[in-house]
C-alpha cells in the first residue's frame, strides 16, 4: 500500500500519523495517544515564516497570544497602533514581541488555517479526510521554557514538531471525552494532582515527529536547549451530547414537556418533586421514540457546516472569469464546499449551502448534479437545452462562490 495518490500527492492524515488510516482509526482515534515520525513540516511553517507573520503581515489580536509561566499576558503588552494610515490599536508590535520572547515568553500564533497559505490548504485537506473541521495554531517557545501548565483540550490534537526539541509529558484523563463546556480549569486540582504522578508517556519530540492526543489526555511541554516551534492541529468533535442538545431543543414541540409544574410544588423537596419528575421522564421517553432522523440531521448540519470554510476564492479573478465565460470554459465545484440539493415543489430545486440557499428551476437539477459531482466540467457539457442556459447557470454559480475556474 502506498501513502500517495496516483498523482504523487500525499494524503494529509499520513503527515500526522505513521499508521495506515484504518489502523489508526481502529486503535487510536479517540482512544490512545500515538507517537509517529511523519515529517518534515517546514513546508507548512518555518521560523522564517513566523518572522514574516510577526513583522510584515499586520497581524492583530486574537491571532497572537503570549504566555509566560502558565499565564496569558494582556494584549497591551505587545500591541499598539500600526502607524500613519494604519491606526488600528491592536496590531502586533514586532519589537515588543521580540523582547517578550527573549525574556522567556511563549508565542501562540492562532488561526493559521485562515491566514497562512500552506496551512490553509493542509487544514482543508485534513478536514475533508476526517470529515471534521480543523484549526491550526503554532507555538514558539524559548529554550528551556514552558508556556502552559499541565492541561487537557476538549478537542483531539495532532502535534507536529517543526523546529527544535520539546519534551512532552502525557497523563491519562481525569475526565474521559470532555465536551467544550467541561474545560480543564473546572478540574484544576484533579489535573494538578495527576500531573505530579508518573506520566503515561514521556517523550522528546524532534523535527518531523508527530504526536496524536485524544481529547481529555493531560499534557505539558517544555522546550529543551534550543527554541521549539510546533504546530497544533485541533480537530473539533461532534459528540453524542450534541445529539442530545438538538433532541431537547426539538422536544419543546411536545405540549406535555411544556407544561407548568404543579401549583405550589416545593422543588427543594425531592419527595414532592418525584411524581412530576417521573411524569416528565415518561413524557420525554415517549417523545424521543418519535424523533425524526431527518430533522435531527438537518439540525446537526446547521450546527456543523459553519465550523469549516471552503477553499479561498480570488474575488476579482473569479468575477473576471465569470464575465468572460464561454462554452469551452471549464469549471469545478469549490473545494471543501458543503452543499445539499433538494427538491422544492414541482418546478424548483434548492441548493442548500452553509447559512444560505439558492433556489433554481428544476430543469437545472441534472446540470447541478453533474457539476457538483467533483471533477472539472466544460460549460458546453452541462445537460441543459442550449449554451445560453448553460452560461447563465455557470455564471450564477461562479458569482455565488459555488464554482471556481478549473
Amino acid at each position: 500500500m502506498t501513502d500517495e495518490t496516483p498523482g504523487g500527492h500525499r494524503p494529509a492524515l499520513t503527515r500526522c500519523v505513521s499508521l495506515e488510516p484504518e489502523k489508526f482509526a481502529a486503535a487510536h482515534w479517540g482512544r490512545e495517544p500515538l507517537l509517529s515520525h511523519a515529517g518534515p513540516f517546514t513546508d507548512l511553517l518555518s521560523p522564517a515564516a513566523v518572522d514574516e507573520l510577526l513583522s510584515r503581515r499586520g497581524l492583530r489580536t486574537p491571532f497572537l497570544r503570549v504566555a509566560q509561566r502558565g499565564k496569558v499576558l494582556p494584549d497591551g503588552r505587545f500591541t499598539g497602533p500600526g502607524g500613519a494610515g494604519a491606526e488600528i490599536a491592536d496590531q502586533v508590535l514586532d519589537d515588543e514581541v521580540m523582547r517578550l520572547f527573549a525574556g522567556g515568553a511563549t508565542l501562540v500564533l492562532q488561526g493559521l488555517h485562515r491566514m497562512w497559505p500552506p496551512l490553509i490548504g493542509f487544514a482543508r485537506e485534513l478536514g475533508a479526510e476526517l470529515r471534521r473541521p480543523v484549526q491550526v495554531n503554532a507555538y514558539l517557545t524559548p529554550p528551556g521554557s514552558q508556556g502552559f501548565d499541565t492541561h487537557y483540550d476538549t478537542h483531539d490534537v495532532f502535534v507536529l514538531q517543526v523546529d527544535g526539541v520539546k519534551r512532552w509529558r502525557i497523563h491519562e484523563p481525569v475526565l474521559d471525552d470532555p465536551i467544550e463546556r467541561q474545560p480543564w480549569g473546572g478540574r484544576a486540582d484533579e489535573v494538578a494532582a495527576v500531573a505530579h504522578g508518573e506520566p503515561a508517556l514521556d517523550v522528546l519530540l524532534r523535527p518531523g515527529d508527530a504526536l496524536y492526543l485524544p481529547r481529555g489526555w493531560l499534557h505539558s511541554a517544555q522546550a529543551q536547549e534550543s527554541r521549539s516551534l510546533h504546530l497544533t492541529v485541533g480537530v473539533r468533535a461532534l459528540t453524542r451530547y450534541a445529539l442530545v442538545e438538538e433532541l431537547l431543543t426539538m422536544a419543546a414541540d411536545d405540549v406535555r414537556l411544556r407544561g407548568t409544574l404543579p401549583y405550589g410544588v416545593d422543588v427543594t423537596d425531592p419527595a414532592a418533586l418525584e411524581p412530576t419528575l417521573t411524569d416528565t421522564v415518561e413524557a420525554l421517553r415517549d417523545w424521543l421514540a418519535t424523533a425524526d432522523p431527518v430533522e435531527v440531521a438537518a439540525r446537526l448540519t446547521a450546527r456543523d457546516w459553519p465550523a469549516a470554510r471552503p477553499a479561498p476564492i480570488s474575488p476579482l479573478a473569479q468575477l473576471d472569469f465569470a464575465a468572460g465565460l464561454t462554452p469551452s470554459s471549464a469549471v469545478a465545484v469549490r473545494d471543501g464546499l458543503r452543499w445539499r440539493l433538494v427538491e422544492d415543489g414541482p418546478g424548483h430545486v434548492v441548493l442548500r449551502l452553509s447559512g444560505r440557499a439558492l433556489r433554481l428551476p428544476a430543469s437545472c437539477a441534472e446540470a447541478l448534479r453533474v457539476v457538483l459531482a467533483g471533477g472539472p466540467v466544460r460549460v458546453a457539457d452541462l445537460p441543459l437545452d442550449d449554451d445560453a442556459d448553460r452560461l447563465v447557470l455557470a455564471r450564477r454559480l461562479l458569482r455565488e462562490g459555488v464554482l471556481t475556474p478549473a
